[in-house]
């Protein structure tokens, strides 16, 4: 059962322009795993406003925002192939787990402007009686 969803656009911009105003703006949002791969990508702006929007999209998803916890607590990785995925951390993943097992599906693209992330949140252990009450009610022709 899908729990929560979350989308966040960025301008490439802003965030290109927040990384050469402040110098701890990268070591205050990302975990030292994420720095490691912005820097083998040449810290371009696109990946880290793109890391950015991944942050917010799934705090948007976990339905808190970035309420009692930091941007620090969702860690943005990859598999072997580039998919991302998302990790988290301390309340984040605290807050994740009060609704059961998750998983968390992420995507991430950019253009010449924009970066934008979408983040799905699936409860993989949903067996509710009424879900399983209407869809046997369905099957049977009860319409």
């Amino acid at each position: 059962m899908i729990t929560g969803v979350g989308v966040d656009i960025v301008e490439i911009r802003r965030i290109k322009e927040a990384v050469e105003r402040n110098d701890n703006f990268i070591d205050k949002l990302f975990s030292r795993e994420e720095i490691d791969y912005l820097r083998s990508r040449g810290m371009r702006p696109e990946y880290v406003a793109g890391r950015f929007a991944a942050k917010e999209a799934v705090a948007k998803a976990l339905g808190t925002g970035f309420r009692g916890f930091s941007f620090r607590d969702i860690v943005i990785d990859r598999t072997a192939l580039g998919k991302p995925i998302v990790v988290l951390k301390g309340k984040a993943k605290v807050i994740a787990q009060k609704s059961g097992d998750y998983k968390i599906h992420l995507s991430i693209s950019h253009g010449e402007d924009s970066a934008i992330a979408y983040a799905m949140i699936e409860n993989t252990d949903y067996r509710s009686e009424e879900n399983e009450d209407s869809v046997r009610s369905y099957d049977e022709g009860d319409r």
